[in-house]
């Protein structure tokens, strides 16, 4: 089985500390992909230790010290949660996708789904249709913006879990494995697989994923219950844990509440995007609606699409929509709306910011939504304004749409720079009138625009987009210089 492992667990609060590492210990030398520039046994990965401050509202339980040290509220419950050197870590849904085009997209019927599948996976497609997908998508979105970036999952050691290896190394990305010992499994077959996923692209560029997931009565992962003591350790060391719908594809519900609720003691943001899992999620077994509701309630940051967010409450304005997660949750701080060709808002207790979509000629859409996030955790960590957040996430976004398929195929750094720098963004003020029209507060409301004065209401704050554009380069080519991404993508 390949590792990468954080070590040492213990963490350190100086500024000048020693770099702590990400190092791969591949078991079989031999096992490492011909096509990787790196095939040394031993590869470490350097992030420097920094000291960093929570947010002013991280949690409702804990508050900050100096130093970046967190300490609870209650010292004789919770002792010092340490130093986060690690900005992002996602949770699970780690698998390669391979990506075909095919004549026709798969059957309806489950059985037919199944055959195609199995048909597929009889003759393994050449190495050039693989792709890292899941949650590589978002750890390689952020870790292109500069961000230090770690996977928590399982991949097998078989020639699939290598190539995910390979490509998060590639990408100054660092992986840990959630079991120390597949061999001990009691179904140790599965515990040595990766998990593939077949994303067909028909003649029209329409979308059909298949998965052996999709035939399975429980989780992939259902054997892992615990939270060994690796996940747990780059979990506390993380300002951000990631969180997905697909995930309960992987692993239980009890298993994610478990690693959602220890992040919240540690101090550890989570952010949650249901995706299109999230309908089933909320109307499925007892156990996923209680982890699913757990997860709307208590994640720091909430992304949704706006048909997302219309199933959850019923109300078809996105902002409504996302006003109402807001005041049902109980750690909510940013309910994030996905607009797709519009833009996206980003609400707060505080007000509500709005930023249309840049225009980009559409290949695929594949990766977008997971590239997104991983640029609003960029905005999230280094505290940018709301406005700032949603230009580079939409950014981000929209460059990703310019390319053919996720993984290492989302926006590399130029490419959001070059949206970002020219400013030619989609000003549809008759859509943000209508949907601003409808609100049911006086809060602070700002919008992102090409023009400095406002042509929607009076009470709707332009921020010129010029303005900010500046700024946002300024902060994304400074994050840049730290080092921490060694592999851009240009």
């Amino acid at each position: 089985m390949h590792h990468l492992i954080l070590s040492p667990k213990s963490l350190i609060s100086s500024p000048n500390a020693s770099p702590f590492s990400i190092i791969f210990h591949p078991t079989n030398p031999n096992s490492i992909s011909p096509n990787s520039h790196k095939t040394h046994r031993n590869s470490t990965l350097n992030c420097r230790a920094t000291d960093v401050s929570v947010l002013n509202n991280c949690s409702n339980s804990l508050n900050s010290s100096q130093n970046g040290v967190f300490r609870s509220k209650n010292p004789e419950k919770s002792t010092d949660l340490g130093v986060k050197d690690v900005d992002v870590a996602t949770l699970g849904n780690l698998c390669v996708d391979i990506v075909l085009n095919v004549p026709h997209l798969p059957p309806n019927p489950i059985s037919e789904r199944k055959a195609y599948m199995e048909h597929l996976a009889s003759s393994p497609p050449d190495k050039q249709y693989w792709e890292a997908g899941g949650h590589c998508n978002t750890a390689i979105a952020a870790a292109r913006l500069g961000l230090r970036c770690v996977t928590i999952g399982h991949v097998g050691n078989e020639i699939y879990g290598q190539f995910l290896l390979d490509v998060l190394r590639e990408e100054g990305i660092g992986f840990v494995e959630m079991i120390d010992n597949p061999d001990a499994i009691a179904n140790a077959e599965e515990a040595h697989n990766t998990l593939l996923c077949w994303v067909l692209v028909d003649p029209f560029q329409q979308h059909g994923f298949c998965s052996r997931v999709d035939f399975m009565d429980e989780p992939a992962f259902n054997w892992i219950n615990d939270l060994s003591k690796n996940v747990k350790s780059v979990i506390k060391r993380s300002k951000i844990l990631v969180v997905n719908g697909y995930g309960f594809d992987d692993h239980t519900p009890g298993f994610i509440v478990s690693a959602l609720k220890y992040a919240v003691e540690v101090g550890t943001s989570v952010f949650f995007d249901p995706g299109p899992k999230g309908k089933s999620l909320s109307a499925g077994t007892p156990e996923e609606q209680m982890a699913f509701n757990e997860l709307l309630k208590m994640s720091d940051v909430v992304l949704l699409t706006s048909d997302e967010a219309e199933s959850l409450t019923g109300i078809t304005n996105p902002i409504l929509a996302g006003q109402e997660l807001l005041k049902n949750g109980i750690r909510s701080k940013w309910i994030i709306i996905k607009l797709g060709s519009k833009g996206s808002v980003l609400i707060t207790m505080s007000g509500t910011s709005c930023a249309p979509s840049y225009k980009v000629k559409v290949i695929d859409t594949v990766g977008c939504g997971d590239s997104f996030v991983g640029a609003v955790a960029f905005g999230f960590v280094h505290r940018l304004p709301r406005t700032h957040t949603l230009a580079i996430a939409n950014a981000v976004g929209a460059a990703t749409a310019t390319g053919c398929g996720a993984g290492r195929n989302v926006a590399c750094f130029s490419k959001t720079i070059e949206l970002v720098k020219s400013g030619d963004v989609y000003e549809d003020n008759e859509f943000w009138r209508d949907l601003l029209g409808e609100r049911v507060d006086a809060k602070e409301v700002s919008l992102l625009s090409k023009e400095e004065t406002n042509e929607i209401y009076e009470d709707v704050s332009c921020v010129p987009l010029e303005k900010i554009a500046t700024e946002v380069i300024s902060k994304l080519e400074e994050s840049s210089k730290v080092g921490t991404a060694p592999n851009w993508r240009d």
